[in-house]
C-alpha cells in the first residue's frame, strides 16, 4: 500500500468515510446562469394544453433521429413554413479535439418572430405568451421535447432563454457552464443564460418537454 501520508491516499480515505448527499438532486438549485423567476403558470393547464396539441399534431410532434422534437409557438408574421435554421438558429460549438470554437447555422433575427402561431389562438399557450411579452422581448418561442437517455450538444447561443418545464423527470438536468441543476415542472419559469456554454440532459425514462423562449434583447458585443 502507498504511504498513508500520500495526499491522494488521505483524500480518498476521507471521501470513503462519508456518504455523498444526494437528497436534493430532484430540487432546483440556483447558480450562475440559472435563476427561477417570480412569475408562475398553472401546470395543469399547461399539461392539458400540451396533450391536446400532441393529439392534433402527431406528425409535427415526431422526434427526429436524435430524439429531439420541436413545435413553434411564434413565427414571422404570415409565416407558413419553417426551415431547419428557423428551428435551430445560430450557435457556437467546440466539437472536437482541437477545442476551437466554430459557428453553426445562420444567425436569426429573433425580433422577426413577433406573431403567435394562429393555430393555437385561444389556448393556454397564448395566455402564457401574452404574460411573457408584457415583461420581456420574446423571439422564437417553441415547445421542445427530448427523448429518454438523450443529450444536446455542448454549445452557446447568441441570446438567453426562458424555460417553462411541462413534463420532466428527476434525470432531466440543465447545465450552464459549470452549474448543473434539475428544473422541476411545477409551473415555474426559469431564466437560463444560454450565452454561456450549456446543454440539456434527459437521463430519465420519460420524455422531457419545455416551453423555451428566446429573449430578443439587443446583444452585448464581446
Amino acid at each position: 500500500m502507498q504511504d498513508d501520508l500520500d495526499e491522494d491516499v488521505i483524500f480518498i480515505k476521507d471521501a470513503m468515510s462519508k456518504v455523498p448527499d444526494y437528497s436534493r438532486v430532484t430540487e432546483f438549485i440556483p447558480g450562475p446562469g440559472i435563476h427561477k423567476l417570480k412569475l408562475k403558470f398553472d401546470i395543469k393547464k399547461l399539461r392539458n394544453c400540451l396533450k391536446k396539441l400532441q393529439s392534433k399534431n402527431k406528425t409535427q410532434n415526431k422526434k427526429n433521429e436524435y430524439g429531439f422534437g420541436v413545435f413553434s409557438l411564434t413565427q414571422r408574421p404570415g409565416q407558413k413554413e419553417w426551415t431547419e435554421n428557423d428551428l435551430s438558429g445560430r450557435y457556437w460549438i467546440r466539437g472536437d479535439k482541437h477545442y476551437k470554437e466554430e459557428p453553426r447555422e445562420k444567425l436569426i433575427e429573433e425580433k422577426q418572430f413577433s406573431e403567435f402561431n394562429p393555430k393555437l389562438k385561444g389556448t393556454y399557450f397564448e395566455e402564457v405568451y401574452s404574460e411573457l411579452i408584457k415583461r420581456f422581448p420574446i423571439g422564437r418561442m417553441r415547445i421542445l421535447s427530448k427523448g429518454i437517455y438523450n443529450c444536446n450538444s455542448w454549445h452557446r447561443d447568441p441570446e438567453p432563454r426562458i424555460h417553462i418545464p411541462i413534463e420532466t423527470n428527476p434525470g432531466s438536468l440543465f447545465i450552464v457552464n459549470h452549474h448543473l441543476t434539475h428544473l422541476p415542472a411545477d409551473g415555474s419559469v426559469y431564466f437560463t443564460d444560454t450565452r454561456g456554454y450549456h446543454t440539456a440532459i434527459n437521463g430519465g425514462e420519460e420524455t422531457r418537454t419545455h416551453i423555451v423562449a428566446a429573449l430578443a434583447y439587443e446583444q452585448i458585443k464581446n
